[in-house]
């Protein structure tokens, strides 16, 4: 049976203005990747890492102008670049922990090196997040994160030097190194009133409830291409499709049970907590961010 046809217009309409947000986003990454040239050059941040990675911004909150959605957008995308460095150009556990010293330092407010295009990145991030009424409360939130997803990223690349197979659960016990609560953080503080700051640990542990759920989505989505890079994937471990199906639908009902009390007093937060899990639901039945090699 087809949808009626009134409500088909008004979710066309909400498409629409979504998309057009979107398409501000995306030309705002792609300034942000020629100011960074160290970071995105590389083939895979092709344009559809641009236009997907704003789509889904916009479509988590499509109540939100891409003002509002800036700094989710950027956090997100310097996440990927540090992602890059990260897997696929350090060579050593050694040259991820100095990478995780230079991001640490410049989210502290120190300088960045010349040429170091992603502590530069980061600082600015951190500058303009540091305007926000909300940063002296939540700053340290996002740093915390920070340093949560470089422990976990380089807790994962210690796992591959050492040759070492995590068990499952070692495995979704490290999804920080994802990256998601590190930039909901910075798109809390960008979109927060320092007197409307509240309920700080129920929203991250929904955040990271989150996090968990779209970790696994993302290795049901990419499983070929991880294995094709040479990348961890819960599918390379002790598990099935279907168990790792089956552990996805529970930790998503958990995280609903998470945000549902967050509604009342922090809505967008929570609707946008929720439509982020259920984008990455659609988005990765059908696709991946990257571009190829």
């Amino acid at each position: 049976m087809s949808a009626p046809a009134g409500r088909s217009r008004s979710s066309a309409v909400e498409c629409g203005a979504a998309s057009a947000v979107a398409g501000r986003s995306q030309r705002e990454m792609r300034q942000w990747a020629e100011t960074y040239p160290g970071l995105f050059s590389a083939k895979p941040f092709d344009a559809a890492l641009y236009s997907t990675l704003s789509l889904a911004m916009a479509f988590s909150g499509p109540w939100l102008t891409a003002g509002q959605l800036r700094m989710a957008n950027k956090a997100s995308l310097w996440a990927f670049g540090l992602d890059w460095l990260v897997d696929y150009v350090a060579a050593s556990p050694q040259e991820v922990e100095e990478i995780a010293r230079r991001c640490l330092e410049a989210a502290g407010g120190a300088p960045p090196a010349d040429g170091d295009d992603l502590a530069r990145m980061l600082a600015d991030i951190r500058d303009e997040l540091a305007s926000s009424p909300a940063f002296p409360e939540l700053g340290p939130v996002w740093r915390d994160e920070l340093e949560r997803m470089l422990d976990g990223m380089l807790a994962e690349w210690r796992w591959k030097a050492d040759k070492t197979v995590p068990t499952f659960e070692e495995y979704l016990g490290n999804a920080d190194n994802l990256g998601f609560s590190f930039v909901f953080a910075a798109h809390w503080i960008h979109v927060s009133d320092r007197d409307a700051v509240a309920d700080v640990d129920r929203v991250r542990e929904a955040g990271r409830a989150v996090q968990r759920v779209i970790r696994l989505l993302n290795d049901l989505g990419t499983y070929e291409r991880d294995v094709a890079w040479g990348d961890l994937n819960a599918l390379l471990l002790d598990v099935t499709r279907a168990t790792v199906e089956r552990r996805i639908t529970e930790l998503a009902a958990r995280s609903r049970e998470l945000i549902e009390p967050l509604r009342e007093a922090q809505p967008g937060l929570a609707g946008y907590l929720e439509r982020q899990m259920d984008f990455c639901a659609g988005f990765y039945r059908v696709g991946d961010y990257w571009g190829t090699l």
